[in-house]
């Protein structure tokens, strides 16, 4: 459910409400297993993501807000900062060589960036269903539904990168599977522009377990524009890589020709 008015949200337990200001939040959700959910958040918020029962899956896809054809690319965010494996310090890069966002904290390690999310025919093979309504949808099917509510559509997708569930690359190039860290990890992203969020918290396209398995999800959101100077100046999560400081740069100047900074 959505948490209205957000700062009324209740108190999250154990790591999942550290340094949560619960009267500055401006966004609050608890995603069911299967479910998704979509909003659109300003430059300089903080965006936690919490896995309270240890099998969360949080497929997520970012667009700009007030120019959706640039996106999450997956494709750069590996590529770029030379880094398959999602984890404090990593820029979510567009295609224009700017910065969606930073993840500014992580205490589960257990991300994908390779593999995507489930698709209808996949999860209709596996569990016999897959659309939103059954009791196994595919994250593609429920990605498309809150695109939708922001005028976007199926050429609006591209891959996603899932948190809470991780894959590594074998020595003889196979994808594996590794899980789940366990329950109460959390992952904070940095928005360093006004972003459309798509959220769909469903199964991993690489979980082994014969039955569908998923938990629910925890959202919060809360202002924090001092963090991108500090991230940028290296006292927030450390000095950034180079490529890292390239795609802020060319973010920062951006919205300076805009008249957005």
């Amino acid at each position: 459910m959505r948490h209205v008015p957000p700062a009324e949200v209740p108190r999250l337990v154990g790591a999942l409400a550290d340094d949560v200001p619960v009267e500055g939040i401006t966004f609050a959700e608890t995603v069911a297993a299967g479910g998704y959910t979509t909003t659109v958040l300003a430059r300089g918020t903080r965006l936690r993501l919490g896995d309270s029962d240890g099998d969360a899956c949080a497929h997520l896809l970012l667009h700009r807000a007030d120019a959706t054809y640039e996106r999450l690319n997956v494709a750069d965010t590996v590529k770029i900062p030379w880094q398959a494996y999602l984890t404090t310090g990593h820029p979510l890069l567009s295609g224009f060589g700017r910065v969606l966002a930073t993840v500014v904290g992580d205490t589960s390690g257990a991300h994908d960036a390779l593999v995507g999310t489930t698709t209808r025919a996949g999860n209709e093979t596996r569990y016999g269903a897959g659309a939103p309504e059954s009791d196994s949808p595919a994250g593609r099917e429920l990605l498309k539904l809150g695109a939708l509510k922001h005028g976007l559509g199926v050429r609006d997708l591209p891959p996603s990168v899932s948190f809470f569930q991780g894959v590594r690359v074998e020595g003889d190039g196979t994808l594996q599977w590794i899980g789940s860290a366990g329950a109460g990890t959390v992952v904070d992203l940095l928005l360093h522009v006004d972003v459309i969020v798509l959220i769909a918290n469903t199964a991993h396209p690489l979980d082994p377990r014969p039955a569908f398995t998923c938990s629910a999800l925890e959202i919060r959101a809360w202002p924090a524009p001092n963090e991108l100077a500090r991230l940028a100046a290296g006292d927030l999560i450390g000095s950034l890589g180079p490529e890292h400081r390239q795609a802020v740069a060319n973010t920062d100047a951006d919205l300076l020709g805009r008249n957005l900074l």
